[in-house]
């Protein structure tokens, strides 16, 4: 049995449970992202652990941090596998902006640990092991696991996301022109939005009060834009009708991974506006627009040129993408080889 552990339960984890499942029994356990809670959920964790631990063949966890450092240490003690998915907060450093796990002492500790003892690293992006970091001048450069642990030796895999692309579908809708939508969590917190970059966005919002902008995640969200029509968490069906209702996807984030919701957008034939961050100019390809750097000047010239652009094709390259690229099935094989390794 695969013991799966994590922060917060996400689509990314229900997907790979899908994954999983058909061939291993595997089992939730949930930590928290609440310091004030951390003792508890260390007390309640270990007991999981010992519980389970007669059945338990592999540890699996997604990001490092706190919740991943007692499977890693049972995996050690006990001789089980355990795996992180690397995700991208823990394989960032980013006090400028007050982001990424190697910005917090105790936190950076926990990180290191688990990526130095577990027995797999698992990153969804080539640029979560080691990245030259150029889009936004005023944050240091070396970011990434080989930059950030200089000294780390386990064996590393990058398994990029899979997506369903019979679900994800473009349903073939008229889509409203000057219509963008983009998809976070979390981003009342201001240097949260200001990862997801939705400062740009209120930018472009705020200069162009003709078009119209959907933001999705979190309805605490304000704001001070009338262009900007803000709503809660969606669940799966509804996300994909939004997707199918919108001429373009923005994903104009300061940091990434590999963002789930944009490679769902492509999917739905959404045409892509992506920041050089992360996975994000790998998963647009040649689909879409990528900014360079973070500019609000360049971003108005790469908006000039995407509207400018043929979007019936760029509506059908951006599923084409997604389908030929990071689908379910190819991700599914990679990581299932990986875990029964």
């Amino acid at each position: 049995m695969i013991l799966y552990t994590f922060p917060i339960r996400t689509s990314f984890i229900d997907r790979d449970f899908e994954m999983i499942s058909p061939t291993m029994r595997i089992k939730a356990l949930e930590f928290t992202q609440s310091p004030v809670k951390l003792p508890f959920f260390f007390l309640l964790q270990f007991f999981q652990l010992l519980w389970f631990l007669p059945k338990t063949t592999h540890y699996l966890c997604f990001f490092g941090g706190y919740h991943s450092v007692l499977p890693v240490w049972f995996g050690k003690i006990f001789g089980k596998k355990c795996a992180i998915q690397a995700g991208g907060t823990d394989c960032i450093n980013m006090p400028e902006i007050g982001y990424g796990n190697f910005r917090k002492k105790w936190l950076r500790k926990a990180t290191v640990y688990s990526f130095k003892n577990c027995t797999l690293i698992l990153p969804v992006a080539e640029a979560l092991v080691k990245q030259d970091y150029r889009y936004d001048p005023g944050i240091s450069s070396k970011q990434g696991l080989l930059n950030l642990i200089p000294d780390l030796k386990t064996p590393i895999q990058v398994i990029p996301n899979g997506f369903d692309t019979d679900f994800w579908k473009d349903l073939g809708n008229e889509r409203k022109p000057f219509s963008f939508f983009s998809v976070a969590t979390g981003t009342s917190n201001s240097t949260r939005s200001k990862v997801k970059g939705y400062d740009l966005i209120e930018n472009l919002a705020a200069n162009h009060p003709h078009w119209q902008f959907t933001l999705a995640g979190d309805e605490q969200y304000k704001s001070s834009n009338s262009n900007v029509k803000i709503l809660g968490k969606q669940n799966q069906e509804s996300l994909r009708d939004l997707y199918n209702q919108h001429q373009f996807y923005l994903q104009l984030s300061t940091s990434e991974g590999f963002p789930n919701a944009l490679g769902e957008a492509m999917a739905c034939g959404c045409v892509p506006i992506g920041s050089a961050v992360g996975a994000i100019p790998e998963i647009i390809g040649d689909a879409g627009f990528i900014l360079p750097k973070k500019d609000p000047q360049e971003l108005e010239v790469l908006f000039k040129r995407a509207l400018e652009a043929d979007l019936v094709l760029l509506r059908t390259l951006s599923r084409e993408q997604i389908v030929k690229n990071f689908n379910f099935k190819k991700r599914q094989n990679l990581l299932l080889q990986a875990l029964l390794y």
